[in-house]
């Protein structure tokens, strides 16, 4: 878990925010949490039925810039979203589970498709990244993402993305994939 102040832009003082979530975006990478959580990140992801997820206690970090921007709440439009992780680490869950088992996960490499290059690089079950026969899953988890493209040594909190242990990605935002498999 981490926290930040709040300040800055939004100017209300020094409140510690819990950040248990994290976005990628073409302009942003945002810190927060996702307002009435329910379930793990990735089952909300799936399950959401609405244009907009509500994020709370953000901090919007620009891709582009030194900009950092920190605000209550912020809604993000699902379609915006290249990949995310949930940074509270819940022992006994099914997902970690499935990203343990390396006998069936493939390596690939694979490309954003908006208006930065951005490279994601790690292992995911055979196929992930297509749709599965009778179902709808819009994301795909890729297990020890190694991403490219971003400057990840800066000063800001883009490198959180060089430690994450998975990502769940959205698939419609790839152009390009290498399945090595």
């Amino acid at each position: 878990m981490s926290t930040e102040s709040k300040g800055g832009s939004s100017g209300t003082g020094a409140v510690p925010a819990m950040v248990e979530d994290l976005f990628l975006t073409d302009s942003f990478l945002i810190k927060g949490r996702v307002a009435g959580k329910y379930h793990r990140l990735k089952k909300v992801l799936e399950d959401l039925d609405r244009t907009f997820v509500s994020i709370e206690d953000a901090v919007m970090i620009s891709l582009r810039g030194n900009d950092v921007v920190r605000t209550p709440r912020v809604q993000v439009n699902v379609k915006e979203i290249i990949l995310a992780h949930e940074l509270v680490d819940m022992a006994g869950d099914d997902v970690q589970r499935q990203l343990a088992q390396d006998d069936k996960s493939v390596r690939i490499r694979a490309f954003y498709s908006g208006g930065i290059q951005i490279e994601l690089a790690g292992r995911v079950a055979p196929q992930a990244y297509e749709p599965a026969k009778g179902t709808v899953q819009k994301y795909f988890t890729m297990r020890d993402p190694v991403i490219r493209g971003l400057n990840l040594e800066g000063p800001n909190d883009l490198r959180l993305l060089k430690s994450l242990g998975y990502a769940i990605v959205q698939k419609n935002k790839l152009s390009y994939v290498y399945d090595f498999s």
